[in-house]
């Protein structure tokens, strides 16, 4: 598991992050979340030791980081660091064998990583000859084909089309079902939902939330309800605990006051002596929601 713990760091006099704590736990994909400047990239590149903290540590399964522990990492940054003339496969396995895999494991990596990113039939095309979202695939195996114990990924569905998005969740997914840890950032906010396991929003250099999913619908999304009955749901204006933000007819959504099972029975008692109740559920908020909620 990797832990990042208090970690600081400075710009000059610019606090670009301040007590910046999460963990990434193995076989979880975990979503690293925040506006631009927030903090996402100055963070991973600690974590990789690209940039030193000024306070703070970064611990991989309770020992300190080291050097040595790095070279075992997948990352892929948010800025292309291919080189455009080098054929594909070539420069895939040209990289492996950087890490020290031997030139049989580095050529067997590559040539399954191309197939599982449908990239096969570009292996001996030059970079520069693909599309952007092609150089991105490239971009990912290049991060994967060392067998990384952790993968720290910036960006890496920028510029892929939703087809594209899917065959590399797919990698991903797998990585993670191995047991690796995956840190990823990203600004599509459904996608980080559909794929994520784990979320980290930070802004303004602070660590706003961090959960599961889950966690985090259940601890900052409202307490949003939809009640649909037979016959026009207005009396709910008047109902105690209960703020109405939208009524049409038949059919109801509002807020509680509280949280618990006891305000909901209330409501729901309330509706069912008033006749049949056709729906009564609680609306789960967007991670786009939960954003808006934690970052304000």
């Amino acid at each position: 598991m990797l832990t990042v713990r208090g970690i600081n760091r400075s710009f000059g006099e610019r606090r670009a992050l301040q007590d910046v704590s999460f963990d990434v736990r193995p076989g979880r994909l975990t979503g690293f979340l925040g506006a631009n400047g927030a903090g996402k990239t100055t963070t991973m590149r600690i974590i990789l030791g690209v940039l030193a903290a000024h306070g703070g540590e970064v611990s991989w399964n309770g020992e300190p980081l080291t050097a040595q522990r790095r070279r075992r990492f997948g990352y892929m940054p948010e800025e292309r660091g291919l080189y455009p003339k080098m054929k594909v496969a070539e420069q895939i396995e040209w990289l492996g064998r950087l890490h020290g895999l031997s030139r049989r494991r580095a050529r067997d990596n590559t040539a399954e990583l191309l197939d599982a990113l449908g990239l096969t039939e570009r292996a001996d095309d030059t970079v520069e000859q693909l599309s952007l979202g092609n150089q991105q695939r490239v971009q990912v195996a290049a991060a994967l084909v060392h067998e990384p114990e952790m993968l720290i990924l910036d960006e890496p569905f920028s510029g892929l089309d939703p087809l594209a998005v899917e065959v590399v969740l797919g990698v991903l997914r797998k990585r993670a079902r191995s047991g690796v840890p995956v840190l990823f950032s990203s600004h599509q906010l459904a996608l980080v939902e559909q794929l994520c396991d784990d979320l980290v929003i930070i802004a303004g250099g602070r660590i706003a939330a961090t959960g599961s999913r889950d966690e985090l619908r259940e601890r900052y999304g409202p307490n949003r309800f939809e009640l649909v009955v037979d016959q026009d749901a207005g009396w709910l204006r008047d109902h105690p605990g209960v703020r109405v933000v939208d009524v049409d007819g038949p059919r109801a959504v509002f807020d509680l006051d509280r949280k618990g099972t006891e305000i909901e029975q209330e409501v729901l008692r309330a509706a069912m002596s008033r006749g049949a109740v056709r729906s009564f559920r609680p609306i789960v908020p967007s991670l786009d929601t939960i954003f808006k909620e934690v970052v304000r």
